[in-house]
């Protein structure tokens, strides 16, 4: 204890000098021995000042407002978004009908027209609808990967194929590719509307006529609820000749029974309700006598069904990339209060170990200068 003790008295002004250590264990490396054997290792701290930790805690609370307010904005643009597809479907459907029963008339009467003629084909076009912005998950690398698998399939085939890209984040990845022949470079509107898709449309048709395509097929996300969304590849052009929406496998794209959900509102929070849309079963054909040359109803009406058509893919697009926000930013939000929470916890236990700390720091010396007097 000699060495731990000066001889020389102490006055108030060197108190400070005294390590609370030495003063409580004057066998520092015991001291060191046992802390290590009587306590099971922990998980490992956030190793920062209070300081930092308090900055980080207004950080994460910043990100998270941010993250809650694009969540919000998200469900509430979705909800839009689910409406104007739903409110598509009865026309397209009703177009589709009134469609196959003119091909199921006109051949009869040996009626030809262009949209329907099946030829060799020898180059494909593929219109691929992404995302405008990002934040919403895997929503752009899926479609984006479908497309890659989709144009690697057709090289396999000895077969030719070019790209209309649909929005930003996919013009942006396809014009860093240079072995990609892309045809035109197409940018979306905040909301999918008639005139946007009319001139994909015109586009589409100018090329399938002019033979500079023989195939025109169409990839989007297709939205099946909030939580999920599936790529689909299906057939635009040529059209089949019962006017039927088909994927590159010959099946059809939309359900017997389409189940959509619409968001509402429970005690403050987002809930979710589900519907059903039936569509009716085909059956006895009706039969059609025209006024005017079947050939030239066929050509007003073939423009219309391929509007429809891009229109209604690029709402679904739409709705898929809302929903995949929203989940994204849910889970942000979720991320965001954990990690606050942990923030906060080792914010509070490096105080209190401070504060304690400073008090066994006092009393110790306080308790010394009581024994020095």
């Amino acid at each position: 204890m000699s060495s731990l003790i000066s001889s020389k008295p102490l006055s108030p002004c060197n108190c400070s000098s005294i390590s609370f250590h030495s003063q409580l264990n004057p066998f520092p490396f015991l001291r060191l021995s046992l802390s290590r054997t009587s306590h099971p290792p922990s998980l490992p701290s956030i190793q920062c000042g209070l300081r930092q930790i308090r900055e980080r805690i207004e950080t994460v609370k910043s990100t998270q407002k941010v993250t809650e307010a694009m969540k919000l904005v998200a469900a509430a643009k979705v909800r839009r978004a689910q409406e104007a597809v739903i409110n598509g479907r009865p026309f397209a459907e009703s177009l589709v009908e009134m469609l196959y029963s003119i091909n199921e008339q006109c051949q009869l009467d040996d009626v030809e027209v262009p949209l329907t003629a099946v030829r060799p084909v020898r180059r494909v076009a593929l219109i691929v609808v992404t995302g405008e912005r990002g934040l919403c998950g895997g929503f752009n690398s899926a479609i984006l990967k479908k497309a890659e698998l989709r144009m690697e399939e057709l090289r396999n085939q000895g077969l030719d194929c070019t790209l209309i890209s649909v929005g930003k984040k996919g013009n942006a990845y396809f014009r860093r590719r240079d072995n990609v022949n892309v045809d035109r470079f197409v940018e979306g509107q905040s909301f999918p509307t008639t005139k946007e898709a009319q001139v994909i449309a015109d586009y589409v048709f100018s090329l399938f006529l002019c033979e500079e395509v023989d195939k025109v097929e169409l990839l989007y996300t297709k939205f099946v609820s909030l939580i999920k969304s599936d790529p689909v590849v299906h057939t635009l052009l040529p059209l089949s000749a019962e006017g039927e929406v088909l994927d590159v496998n010959g099946r059809s794209v939309d359900a017997g029974d389409d189940e959509f959900f619409r968001l509402t509102t429970k005690g403050g929070k987002l809930a979710v309700e589900r519907d059903h849309v039936t569509v009716k079963k085909k059956g006895m054909l009706p039969v059609y006598e025209f006024e005017q040359d079947p050939a030239q109803i066929l050509d007003a009406l073939m423009p219309l069904y391929l509007n429809s058509q891009i229109l209604r893919a690029l709402q679904e697009s739409f709705a898929s990339e809302l929903a995949s926000r929203m989940n994204a930013m849910s889970n942000a939000t979720d991320n965001a209060v954990e990690l606050n929470k942990s923030l906060s916890m080792t914010y509070n236990r490096e105080r209190q170990a401070k504060i304690t700390g400073d008090i066994l720091e006092i009393i110790a010396g306080a308790e010394f200068l009581k024994d020095s007097d």
